[in-house]
């Protein structure tokens, strides 16, 4: 037999027997984790006010200059043509084989809020929450292509096989309750993200860390309820049978991660049976606040019905949530006009009520909003599309925004060119808005690692940058 298992297979006996309190204090850290749950709560590495994040992914790519980075000399160029003369080196192929004219909005913008931050027509509902907002207008992406960037948005990296935000969040923090899952996903299904759940995956991180998907229709998770006329008393035995015999053949195989992992989840979802029920309950609202978030449209009910579940699961402690509009809904290459404008109506409402739910709950401080989509879109348009004219993808300017958790409310961080093309002030990546999201969950990105294929992983790979004009 193998001298080195046996050596491993001592110390793991060890551990969850009597001699576990006698070894503790010579194991390391990572050795005393794997005897708890893995989505036990952990410290963070410094002070936040952010207990919890909710996502909102804007899919497709939302155009910069027609919602928050107003652009006049759009309007004083309109239908002249662009020489990009150096700029013609793109991700998309042929984009500047034809003549491209420059492209007004067809949206108004006024100011808003003490601050007096700059929104277009399309939003007058969040026009109204600007003042708790932080807007970062100088994002830039590695490319222009939608998997690619989404997974980018999501990972760290544009190919798949990375663990997402969220399952980082979930690894260096753990979750408040461990009768919920730490990470929640809530698509649109009318048309799932790119690559569907490897968006939301664990990538090389323990299984535990995946998200979750949850549906805002009918059961949240599907065959969720109990089958037949069972006790409680009678589940709790079964799943305790279920315990003995899954924990005994965990014994012979404890090097297996995923074996754990799946462990993990089915134990989860025995727990989420009574948990679920009670959290996610659209009825217990009040008609004020279904209406807030629009759940009395039929335009508004599907993403205001996942924000209200969103609220729902971090009052209850979990700690990364993540809602997407359908894959490509805001991608504008033609007929923007009603592109923008629907996409528009869907979130704005929602978002707002989600915004000033939580600040009238004193939630909004401990719970981290972020807005954004993979990337950003064009000043211009091909000739040949002036009746339907809408804009391309752009990876060299993108506007997010922040909104409690400790962000910098009613502020703005950095400018783009006179057209909106590109981010020429306190230029930021992917990367730095990841160890912005990390700084202000506690989580310092160069210190948040796990040791995969011969080095520490990171989310932010070699470090990103926090946008400190962001923070609070």
């Amino acid at each position: 037999m193998n001298p080195e298992w046996n050596r491993r297979h001592f110390l793991y006996r060890s551990l969850v027997g009597a001699g576990g309190l006698a070894l503790m204090d010579f194991l390391n850290t990572d050795l005393m984790a794997a005897s708890t749950s893995p989505l036990a709560p952990k410290p963070p590495h410094h002070p936040a006010r952010a207990k919890s994040c909710i996502f909102l992914t804007m899919l497709g790519g939302v155009a910069q200059m027609d919602t928050f980075d107003p652009k006049p000399a759009l309007e004083k160029f309109d239908n002249t043509v662009l020489d990009w003369s150096n700029e013609k080196r793109t991700d998309q192929p042929d984009l500047y084989a034809k003549p491209r004219l420059i492209l007004k909005s067809p949206w108004k913008f006024s100011k808003y809020g003490k601050s007096g931050m700059d929104v277009s027509e399309l939003f007058p509902h969040l026009a109204t929450c600007v003042d708790d907002m932080t807007f970062v207008k100088t994002i830039t992406g590695e490319n222009g292509n939608h998997p690619a960037a989404t997974f980018l948005m999501n990972t760290g990296l544009v190919l798949p096989g990375r663990p997402s935000v969220g399952a980082w969040v979930g690894y260096g923090l753990g979750t408040e309750n461990q009768n919920l899952p730490g990470f929640v996903v809530l698509p649109d299904y009318r048309a799932l993200p790119f690559s569907g759940s490897q968006q939301w995956g664990a990538g090389f991180l323990p299984a535990s860390y995946q998200g979750t998907m949850m549906q805002w229709k009918g059961d949240p998770i599907n065959d969720l309820r109990p089958a037949g006329q069972l006790s409680p008393k009678d589940m709790q035995d079964q799943m305790a049978l279920l315990r003995e015999y899954n924990h005994a053949y965990l014994d012979g195989n404890f090097t297996n991660p995923d074996l754990q992992g799946r462990i993990d989840s089915y134990e989860l979802a025995f727990r989420m049976q009574a948990e679920v029920p009670g959290v996610l309950n659209l009825a217990k609202e009040n008609e004020a606040t279904r209406k807030m978030y629009g759940l009395d449209s039929d335009t508004t009910r599907s993403f205001g019905t996942r924000c209200l579940m969103a609220r729902q699961l971090v009052e209850k402690g979990t700690r990364f949530v993540q809602l997407y509009t359908p894959s490509q809904s805001w991608d504008s290459h033609t007929d923007i006009v009603k592109g923008h404008a629907k996409n528009a109506q869907e979130v704005d409402l929602p978002i707002a009520g989600l915004i000033q739910d939580l600040k009238q709950r004193n939630l909004l401080d401990s719970t981290l909003i972020v807005w954004m989509g993979e990337f950003g879109r064009t000043p211009d348009h091909p000739a040949d599309l002036r009746d339907k004219a809408g804009r391309d993808h752009n990876t060299k300017a993108m506007t997010m925004f922040f909104a409690g958790g400790g962000s910098k409310p009613g502020v703005t961080v950095g400018a783009t060119d006179e057209l909106g093309w590109r981010a020429v002030d306190k230029v930021y990546r992917m990367r730095d808005v990841h160890a912005t999201i990390l700084h202000l969950m506690g989580l310092n990105d160069m210190r948040l690692m796990h040791y995969h294929a011969g080095r520490n992983m990171r989310l932010t790979d070699t470090g990103g940058v926090v946008i400190r004009e962001a923070v609070a």
